[in-house]
């Protein structure tokens, strides 16, 4: 990680809580040229789809895949990143009000939190699974139906698998103390308001059905009221700086070493900023979300269903663009997204989907290695926002097998 610049100190007011230069820097390094600027565009882009072979029989496991003992050789979880806060005053633990007051106690928050799951003779590069935005890494463990996740389903195929909860959101918990929310010995430590999404604007804005709750009759999301229930209690609230995000993540691929990062939706370009600030990332598989151009190489912009002009991904420093060309990308698209649609969350993804297509050209115009597949175009219809949630998400773990295959990154433990 890079070193922090140094600079004069002023003395602290001890009227308000400390948060010490020493703790910031535990998160990461900065964003330095890229800033936060990255994070404002971050949902335009699209991707040209590509035919290919089914997988290999060794890698195309069946649905029944689950029948058997999942072997596990290690688990468990950790934190990373994050700072380190204490409140004004001195806090005596035997008054009987000691555990609503936050006089002197030291807080430690913004901490990603990251579980993983190691199979005996597991391969050279582990999965690090990132949820997207409104929910937490619940979403990869079990499918709303009750059916594996990509969790357990790589797992069987011999990789490590990392889940991470945000900073803010899931077990790496909300950043409040004693008192109003977000606030210590009453100064603000992070905003006060929080984000949700409810069952109706989820439904139609994830592309389960044009209204709540009737599906769309191809949809492959699960349709039982069960799972509904199910997908819906996942969703939290949230909120989030992509500045700490990052951070987080930066530090867990640092933590791990080599790994390939799975990302979904708000958290695409939070992968690719780890590809740009720390090259333990091998390879990125992304579903549906945001893209990066050179700088003064942005494509021209299409117009939204309503006829303004859409942002055309986001504009990063050619330094950084080419870090991304340095290893391997693939983004899948699922359906409905073809055609302008008035309903905003629905026609980002096809805006996304067009600049995902240009990001690829550009990448492999510096000679790199990116795909977009759409997976409509290669006959998978029905899937939603949540591809890897549906119905068929063993087949789509079965691209991605053949995708780590084709890309060098199913490498096997005792491979040199």
């Amino acid at each position: 990680m890079s070193d922090r610049s140094s600079k004069t100190e002023t003395p602290p007011d001890a009227s308000k809580p400390q948060m010490r230069d020493e703790d910031q820097a535990t998160i990461g390094p900065k964003l330095g040229a890229v800033g936060r600027r990255t994070f404002l565009g971050g949902a335009g882009a699209l991707a040209a789809s590509m035919p290919f072979a089914g997988a290999p029989e060794a890698l195309a496991k069946p649905a029944a895949e689950d029948d058997g003992v999942l072997m596990i050789k290690k688990q468990g979880s950790f934190f990373v990143g994050g700072r380190r806060v204490q409140a004004p005053g001195t806090l005596d633990p035997y008054t009987t009000n000691a555990n609503a007051s936050d006089d002197g106690q030291i807080y430690y928050y913004d901490r990603l939190y990251a579980q993983f799951q190691i199979p005996p003779d597991a391969r050279r590069y582990p999965l690090v699974l990132i949820h997207g935005g409104g929910g937490t890494g619940r979403v990869w463990e079990t499918t709303p139906d009750g059916r594996q996740g990509f969790q357990s389903i790589f797992l069987r195929r011999g990789y490590g698998v990392y889940i991470v909860d945000f900073p803010r959101r899931g077990r790496a918990s909300l950043p409040s103390f004693n008192g109003p929310f977000g606030e210590l010995a009453g100064v603000p430590i992070v905003a006060n308001r929080t984000n949700r999404s409810g069952a109706q604007l989820a439904f139609v804005r994830w592309r389960l059905g044009l209204e709540y709750p009737k599906f769309f009759p191809n949809s492959k999301f699960p349709k039982s009221s069960e799972a509904l229930e199910q997908f819906f209690s996942h969703l939290v609230p949230t909120v989030d700086d992509p500045v700490v995000v990052v951070d987080g993540l930066v530090a867990l691929v640092e933590k791990i070493g080599p790994c390939i990062v799975v990302t979904h939706s708000q958290s695409v370009p939070f992968g690719w900023q780890m590809a740009i600030r720390s090259s333990n990332v091998k390879g990125i598989i992304a579903f549906e979300g945001g893209s990066y151009f050179p700088d003064g190489e942005q494509p021209v912009a299409i117009p939204t269903y309503a006829g303004t002009a859409s942002t055309p991904g986001t504009s990063i420093p050619k330094g950084d663009f080419k870090k991304l060309t340095k290893i391997p990308i693939r983004m899948f698209y699922g359906d409905g997204i073809s055609k302008p649609s008035p309903f905003p969350g629905v026609d980002s993804m096809r805006l996304n989907l067009h600049y995902s297509k240009e990001m690829a050209k550009t990448v492999n115009r510096y000679k790199g290695d990116m795909s977009v597949v759409h997976l409509p175009k290669i006959g998978i219809e029905g899937n939603t926002h949540f591809v890897y949630s549906d119905t068929n998400n063993v087949k789509i773990a079965d691209l991605m097998s053949e995708y780590f295959q084709e890309m060098g990154l199913d490498i096997g433990s005792g491979s040199a």
